[in-house]
């Protein structure tokens, strides 16, 4: 077994609901747009890879906010102000590690194992959960490969392969964990093993071609049964 990834949104944190999406609708607010996501609403908008892509995807649908010539700068501020919202969120404690996470990481680094992060979202989102639910001795262990870091998001492969290429891995030797069906797309576009812990927002997707699918990973998902996935 080359290396443990783990995707951060809804398999490290639930995050989505609860922060994301509050997070956005915050910063809708603070920048006089009239728009507040539901929850249903942010389910549907989850199918897309990517903050800003959901942004531009919400507006193509719904109609862009007037009084805003330049829509690419208004992307990017709002994911600017959205991203400190959400940090916020995650320094305060308001979102805890889903199950199982921090016990994984534990026996992985206790076994050398090699762990990532491969997020679609802004990488100081994906670096402060890491650092503060983590903690300081974990967070420099894990390698974090998030955000704009890669033209296209999942469930384009293109965060997984990066991963592999820059740590030097053997994608078939390594256990991605995921949860949903763009992630798992991603993944195993790579060439990579996947395990799915399913979210709120995903219990209902396709999971077909995934190598396990579990509700959390305290549900079976230990170092070892990882490394029996992995194909030689």
């Amino acid at each position: 077994m080359d290396a443990l990834i783990f995707d951060c949104d809804g398999v490290l944190v639930d995050t989505e609901c609860d922060g994301h999406r509050v997070a956005f609708n915050a910063a809708f607010e603070e920048s006089g747009i009239g728009i507040n996501w539901s929850v249903e609403r942010y389910g549907e908008l989850l199918t897309t890879g990517g903050g800003k892509e959901r942004m531009v995807r919400h507006f193509d649908e719904t109609g862009w906010p007037l009084g805003f010539d330049d829509r690419t700068e208004l992307i990017a501020q709002l994911h600017k102000k959205k991203t400190e919202l959400f940090t916020n969120l995650i320094e305060r404690g308001a979102l805890p590690l889903r199950p199982g996470v921090m016990r994984l990481i534990d026996e992985a680094l206790s076994a050398n194992i090699p762990i990532a992060v491969c997020s679609t979202s802004a990488e100081k989102s994906v670096r402060t959960i890491v650092e503060v639910l983590l903690g300081p001795i974990r967070a420099p262990k894990i390698s974090i490969f998030a955000g704009d870091v890669v033209k296209a998001k999942k469930p384009d492969p293109a965060i997984y392969n990066l991963a592999s290429e820059t740590l030097l891995l053997k994608p078939q030797r390594c256990i991605v964990i995921e949860d949903s069906h763009i992630g798992l797309t991603a993944a195993k576009a790579a060439g990579m093993n996947c395990v799915i812990t399913k979210s709120p927002y995903t219990e209902d997707e396709d999971f077909t071609h995934a190598d396990r699918v579990v509700a959390h990973l305290d549900e079976g998902i230990t170092l070892a049964a990882c490394r029996a996935l992995v194909r030689a």
